[in-house]
């Protein structure tokens, strides 16, 4: 078996929240009187630290308004969250992985927003580490799967990134690791392709044929 070690991004690759995300940032950024990023705009930043992607779609917020922002984001995220559901067939296709691969993921959430997703979705029990944008350095810098691999054992020949971002794969690159990219997120194909992935997939079903070619 050729990937030992798979690594999922969260948001956007296991759930569908990218666009949720992108148009809570409008919100807030609306909420404290800044000129609210496209969708395109706040759809870039996301999996990218807290401090890096508001430099990146609100870079008019003063630092000293930065708790305020914030706080009027989890305020929006957080009421739809309900809203929010796994991509069809990504349970199956995790509980499937599961039985003789290592699963871990690296996600620009907050280890407290991932802990109450996994507990929200019961995806938890897949895992077997995680890493998030308030314990190490954020993608795109190779810190987290450098620590998963580090934790689980694994050879940088047999890890794969897996995500909807070119931070994710910008991540696997710096950390001399393969990455697969999946087009149903946040970024588009044609930036996802000139991060230069093994494949591009544009659906779950699409993920899992892969993943089984690949042995």
């Amino acid at each position: 078996m050729r990937y030992q070690l798979l690594v999922f991004d969260w948001d956007g690759t296991i759930i569908n929240s990218a666009g949720t995300i992108a148009e809570c940032i409008r919100l807030a950024a609306a909420d404290v009187g800044l000129p609210v990023p496209t969708k395109e705009q706040a759809s870039h930043v996301i999996g990218l630290g807290l401090h890096d992607a508001l430099r990146h779609a609100v870079p008019d917020l003063a630092p000293e308004r930065v708790q305020e922002f914030v706080e009027r984001y989890r305020e929006h995220f957080r009421a739809s969250e309900r809203t929010m559901d796994l991509f069809g067939g990504m349970r199956e296709l995790l509980a499937a992985l599961h039985r003789d691969r290592t699963l871990g993921i690296a996600t620009g959430k907050s280890r407290r927003g991932l802990d109450r997703s996994l507990e929200a979705t019961g995806l938890g029990v897949y895992f077997k580490a995680s890493r998030c944008a308030d314990e190490t350095s954020p993608k795109p810098h190779p810190a987290m799967l450098l620590e998963l691999m580090d934790e689980l054992g694994a050879a940088a020949e047999g890890t794969l990134m897996i995500g909807d971002t070119s931070h994710d794969l910008e991540m696997a690159r710096a950390a001399g690791v393969d990455a697969l990219a999946v087009t149903y997120g946040a970024h588009a194909e044609d930036s996802l392709r000139s991060c230069q992935p093994r494949a591009c997939v544009a659906s779950v079903a699409e993920l899992s044929r892969w993943l089984s070619e690949q042995g």
